[in-house]
Formats: C-alpha cells, structure tokens, sequence
C-alpha cells in the first residue's frame, strides 16, 4: 500500500455553515467533514422543532499512567444527564457520581462548540468546561469537576495547527448528528480522589472530546473506539466508530499525526467475544489493521423511564498499523485508549 495516495469520497468543509434550515430540518450543504469547528448548532434545542428527539453533549475523557477520568454533561430536552467517573489505574477501583434530573434543569449547554461556557450543577455533580487563553503555545479548554469522593481541574490544551474531525451524518433531513471528536490533545492538571491529588504528567497525559449536537432516532447502537499519545516521536490520535454511521454516506474514522487529521472514509468491522470484553478485539478495514488488548472493562446500564442505555467501555492499548494519506502505513505499538459498545434508547 506504500506510495499509494488514499483519499475519502466524503465531502471536505471548508467554510462556516449552519446545521439545521429556519425550520429545524437538516441543511443538506453541511453534510460533510471538516478539520476544525465549522457547524453552527444553534438550531438543535431552540423552539419545538424534535422536541424529545434533541440531544446535545460534551464528553471529556482522560488518560494518563496512573488514572483515567471521564466528565459527561448531556441534555436529552425531557432531561439531562451528567457523569463523574474515574478509575485507578494501580488498584483498579472505579467511582462513579451520575445524575439524571427534568427537562434542562441545572444544565447550561453552548449553543455551538465554542460559544461559552458548558455547566452543569445538579444532586451530587458540579462541572464548568471553558476555553481558555494561550496555554504551551495554543489555546485549550479547561474542565473542572466536583463530586462527593472526586475533582478535577485539567486543561486540554490545543497545539498551534491542531486539526480536529468534524462530521455530519444524516440518517434523514429530521434524524442527523454532528460530532467533533478531538483526540489527542495534551493534558495537564489534576484529578483528586478522597483528597489525594494524581497530577497528570506533562507529555505523558492525553484528553479525547466528544462534543455532539443533533436530532437522534429512539433506539441506537454504537462502536467508538479513541486512543491517544507519542509514538516514535510523534503525536498520535485514533478515532473510530461504527454502527450508528451505517448507511448513511459518512464515516466517523480517522487518525491524527502531530495534529494534522487523516480522514478514513470506509466502515470498520469491529470483532470482540460478547461473552469476555477482555478478551482481545480487533478493528478492520482497507486502511486499518488493529488489534485492541483491554486491562479494563466499565459495564453500565441505566433504565430510568423512557432512557434505557447499556454501555461496555473497555480501556486497554491498541497495536497495529493504519494507512496515511499518502499511502504510507503508521505503526501503532501500544497506543493507549478505549472501544465501547453502546445501545441506548433514548
């Protein structure tokens, strides 16, 4: 595959453009991908246009060597749900502070990626995401977290050039979903537990962002696979998914090397033992050839009225190689990161 040029078929962005048409249906001109926050989601969650189908979102993960952390704040129209949880990487002991409360209570959302400030202040949880000023030569985002056992104060930060994918995926003009994932931007700061504080070690320490706006069907399941860090001398991204993109023309998948994306346009086969998460998986595709080993499995399960959602997230290392544009392969020897299946109703 070497001095092959491989591209996608999907439709680069490159200028400003709104999701959603005066009204509510989707705007056909900004299905497509992009390499840094173009949508204007301001649409999604504003009047009675889907209401109950509207779901916005910012999820922050962490890795480092000694913890990984993750920090949800979600509105779902009929209600919100936000999420602390971490787990100690040394003894294995996970914690978990989540909260479901009515309608948007307690929820502060930007109406675009970027707009303000993401809040949440609800039974048990207060979080407070925002971009910050120049921070190791870029901007970032800093995310504060408190609940009863655990805080955490860390800033993404955002190296100069730093590319993030950016996409559209229409299931039909009233059922779509933009999505930025944003893997592999340094970390630093703090993740306290019990009044212990694990300081996140510079260059060692990575955050992931998923940041989500759209109108969704009931019932949905989904592959996500993420994993960031420095591999022989450079800065590497993962980002994968699967399922939920079937049939619909666009692709979430994608790898990132020292910030510069490089879209992957084809549909991954992920295969896993449903009867041992921990079991190796691997992840497919003309471009893509990974094997996933897993030290952690984190099953969660809600069924609180009309929201149902079962969740497997297996954090582990990845191996493999993926194909760059050019056509030359990457070696990945042991990337850390996570592959999750997910089946909500909600």
């Amino acid at each position: 595959m070497a001095g092959t040029q491989r591209t996608t078929h999907e439709r680069e962005l490159t200028d400003p453009v709104a999701l959603t048409l005066p009204n509510g249906r989707l705007d056909r001109d900004a299905v497509g991908w992009t390499r840094h926050p173009l949508h204007d989601t301001s649409g999604i969650g504003r009047g009675i246009a889907g209401w109950g189908r509207n779901k916005r979102w910012e999820y922050w993960a962490f890795t480092s060597p000694d913890v990984i952390a993750a920090v949800t704040v979600a509105a779902l129209d009929y209600a919100t749900l936000c999420q602390v949880w971490m787990l100690d990487r040394r003894t294995g002991e996970a914690i978990d502070r989540t909260a479901v409360t009515p309608l948007s209570r307690g929820v502060t959302l930007p109406r675009s990626l970027g707009d303000g400030a993401a809040i949440a202040r609800v039974p048990g949880i207060d979080v407070r995401i925002e971009e910050v000023g120049r921070v190791a030569g870029g901007g970032g985002t800093r995310i504060r977290a408190t609940t009863d056992r655990v805080s955490l104060d860390v800033v993404a930060e955002r190296p100069d050039g730093h590319e993030a994918l950016g996409v559209v995926v229409p299931w039909s003009d009233r059922r779509f979903q933009y999505t930025v994932k944003d893997v592999a931007r340094p970390a630093r700061g703090t993740v306290t537990v019990d009044g212990v504080d694990h300081g996140l070690p510079v260059g060692r320490s990575w955050a992931v962002l998923d940041h989500g706006r759209g109108r969704w069907p009931y019932s949905m399941r989904w592959h996500w696979g993420a994993a960031s860090g420095i591999e022989h001398g450079r800065r590497l991204g993962l980002q994968l998914g699967g399922l939920w993109t079937d049939g619909t023309g666009s692709t979430e998948n994608a790898i990132g090397i020292d910030g510069r994306l490089h879209k992957l346009g084809d549909e991954l086969a992920w295969r896993f033992d449903e009867h041992d998460r921990l079991a190796p998986w691997t992840i497919a595709g003309p471009r893509v050839e990974l094997e996933f080993r897993p030290f952690h499995d984190r099953h969660a399960r809600t069924a609180l009225g009309i929201i149902h959602s079962e969740t497997h997230q297996a954090f582990g290392t990845y191996r493999g190689s993926v194909v760059d544009d050019s056509g030359e392969p990457v070696p990945i020897e042991s990337l850390v990161g996570w592959a999750e299946i997910v089946h909500n109703r909600w």
